[in-house]
């Protein structure tokens, strides 16, 4: 999709989201609008968690499963 579509489909502007392509300094409000823009979520959780639910993830990918909490 190119850049300016994808921008509109967010509501943010072209130079706004090619910051954040380019890892430039951007506002959360921003990040948060593209993600959902984009359908995407963002997951906060301790650093001590992030490889074991990576290696969650990694697993759920590869075997096809799709992990239910309760």
């Amino acid at each position: 999709m190119p850049i300016d579509q994808a921008a509109r489909s967010c509501g943010v502007s072209v130079g706004m989201l090619s910051k954040l392509e380019n890892g430039k300094g951007v506002n959360l409000e921003h990040v948060l609008r593209v993600l959902d823009g984009l359908g995407l979520t963002m997951l906060v959780v301790p650093k001590t968690h992030a490889p074991l639910l990576e290696r969650a993830s990694g697993h759920a990918m590869k075997t096809g499963e799709l992990a239910t909490w309760e």
